[in-house]
């Protein structure tokens, strides 16, 4: 899905509509390469619109670059990082005089700003956002457009085309693609048509700011094959094609945007700030939300800041946690494969300790048989009586009989005392594996820091981590997080633990003896409990309960799951057994898709 020029022209649209005129009023660095702007919106404005302030985000976040208006609060760091105390410095209480799109439909908004110095003199500041994947950045400029900072430092030893730095003049990196606001037919023909490859790929390769998606919504609004050859167009394809491109730039040069998100089978596949309607769409964007063709659903937003922020607002979380549990992950996966490679240690052990009765047998035999061996022999074959077949045994030709039988016997005390100290180390080890395993799971799952939080805290309990106290005098602080709290389509609650410190809690204190528990068969995966509140539990509650348990597991990407269920009062927790392990002895069984497409997600 596409973050692309027409995007940002929508963007910047509403920006200017809204915040032109507007004071700044509040700058927070909420990441390291993101802000968080408030703006007291001019009285004309708060008139108009019925609000007084409005917040914007600015990320230049490399995985997932945005920018729209928020209508929800971040929390600021205790400390701010200088990149903001500058801005603070700068514009705090500036006014906004003008919000643009340099160069076109280039993915770059430009805010200019009015404020007074230090002397009282009236200055012009500019703050740009560049939308450019991982290339992205925030850059602040003076009047005479020099660099005065950035939240990203680039250097000419991490980029040859353009330095940003302070100090450094700002100029926009160079494409060599045209405008496509400004274009003419003859520059589309030379441009476009005069290349030997796909239509959709000449036409988004040529002008900058077009993603493919809208190259190929050219194409079909034309009536020409998008992967036929620009070159080999005749002559009325050709004026089909740039006619359907001019009625898409008209729509973008007169702010005629339509904000919509586009469903297959009622997953999101795109958005964009036009009607798609090569996906069945209508060209006027008329009752967008009910229109459906084949597999396809549309839902159009009043802006598009409404729909980033609902798009990507779970996608940001994910990517930032992901961000934050990198050091996590790297404890769980280099402890799990330190234990892996520590069980098949212990398995070889195991396999030559299983030498232990053989010994015996040989000490038994020589106790037995040891006489009739000549004084220097270095083997004997004796009948083992066991078996009743001959066995030839090794001798140590300086021992007598009885100590060659000794010596065996000792073998044999050693093996066993090492094979009895071996499966009690394979069980702790094999136990530290599933541990780390469920912990991997848990980290898959994990959608905000409080749950991030819990998982650390299980790992400094088992001693993977050092533990230290971040809360008031020394004590822990206090974790929020919460297990996915699910409604089945017969209205019985679900809950899934997020990690095995929830897991327990869900398990052994939120359930009781008659709720009924679920779990992905020998995998690691979440506690799913089933509240039945007394009541009959259709099959169908059942399915959806392990379709929970199957998604929220190592399994989640099977076709089909093998679930237990029991009833919560035949789940037991062995003394000292690690967090999230149980056992059970009476289960039912069912092999279940992971979906849970039909389930209702209710928000803690």
């Amino acid at each position: 899905m596409a973050f692309d020029g027409i995007t940002i022209a929508n963007l910047t649209k509403d920006f200017s509509d809204r915040l032109t005129g507007g004071r700044i009023y509040k700058i927070a660095q909420t990441e390291s390469d993101e802000l968080f702007i408030t703006v007291k919106l001019s009285f004309e404005n708060a008139d108009k619109y019925g609000i007084k302030q409005e917040k914007i985000v600015l990320s230049a976040d490399a995985s997932l670059p945005l920018t729209y208006l928020s209508d929800e609060t971040k929390q600021s760091p205790m400390t701010a990082p200088n990149f903001c105390m500058l801005l603070r410095k700068h514009i705090q209480n500036g006014r906004i005089m003008s919000i643009t799109q340099p160069g076109g439909l280039e993915r770059i908004i430009r805010f200019e700003v009015e404020h007074l110095d230090e002397m009282g003199d009236l200055r012009h500041k500019v703050l740009l956002i560049e939308i450019m994947g991982k290339y992205s950045n925030i850059i602040f400029t003076d009047e005479n457009n020099m660099i005065i900072d950035s939240i990203k430092h680039i250097p000419a030893s991490v980029s040859s085309v353009r330095e940003v730095l302070p100090g450094r003049e700002y100029f926009i990196p160079s494409q060599d693609k045209a405008n496509p606001l400004t274009t003419t037919a003859d520059e589309f023909s030379s441009c476009v048509l005069s290349k030997g490859m796909p239509l959709f790929k000449a036409i988004y390769s040529s002008y900058t700011g077009l993603s493919p998606i809208i190259a190929q919504e050219i194409c079909y609004r034309s009536g020409v094959d998008a992967d036929k050859s620009a070159i080999a167009l005749d002559t009325s394809e050709s004026i089909a094609v740039y006619r359907a491109f001019s009625d898409v730039m008209d729509l973008v040069k007169n702010g005629q945007f339509t904000p919509v998100v586009v469903y297959e089978d009622d997953a999101p596949k795109e958005y964009a700030s036009i009607p798609l309607t090569l996906y069945g769409m209508s060209s006027n964007a008329e009752n967008a939300t009910d229109t459906n063709s084949e597999h396809h659903s549309f839902k159009e937003y009043d802006s598009i800041s409404e729909l980033l922020q609902n798009y990507y607002a779970e996608k940001n979380v994910v990517t930032r946690i992901r961000q934050k549990s990198v050091d996590l992950r790297k404890i769980v996966q280099t402890s799990l494969e330190r234990n892996v490679r520590k069980y098949e240690l212990q398995l070889k052990q195991m396999s030559d300790s299983e030498k232990k009765d053989k010994y015996r047998v040989y000490g038994e035999l020589l106790t037995v048989y040891g006489y009739s061996a000549e004084p220097g022999a270095e083997k004997i074959t004796v009948n083992d009586y066991n078996t009743g077949k001959d066995v030839t045994i090794t001798l140590d030709p300086t021992l007598t009989p009885s100590q060659n039988a000794k010596k065996y016997f000792d073998k044999y005390t050693k093996l066993k005392r090492t094979a009895e100290a071996l499966e009690e180390q394979m069980k702790e080890t094999k136990e530290a594996i599933n541990q780390l395993e469920s912990i991997q799971t848990a980290l898959e799952i994990a959608q905000k820091e409080a749950d991030l939080a819990q998982i650390k805290q299980e790992l400094a309990d088992s001693g993977y981590i050092k533990s230290h106290p971040t809360g008031k005098n020394g004590h822990k602080e206090k974790i929020t997080s919460k297990p996915f709290h699910y409604l089945s389509s017969d209205g019985f609650d679900i809950y899934v633990g997020k990690n095995n410190i929830q897991n327990d809690e869900l398990t052994f204190k939120t359930a009781n003896g008659g709720d009924w528990w679920f779990h992905a068969k020998k995998i690691p995966g979440s506690h799913v409990v089933l509240i039945t509140g007394g009541k009959e539990v259709p099959d169908r509650a059942f399915e959806e309960a392990a379709a929970l348990a199957a998604f929220y597991s190592k399994g989640k990407m099977q076709e089909k799951v093998e679930i237990d269920y029991v009833m919560r009062k035949e789940v037991k927790k062995p003394g000292g057994a690690k967090p999230g392990f149980v056992v059970y002895y009476t289960n039912y069984s069912m092999a279940i898709s992971p979906d849970i497409s039909a389930l209702k997600l209710i928000s803690d």
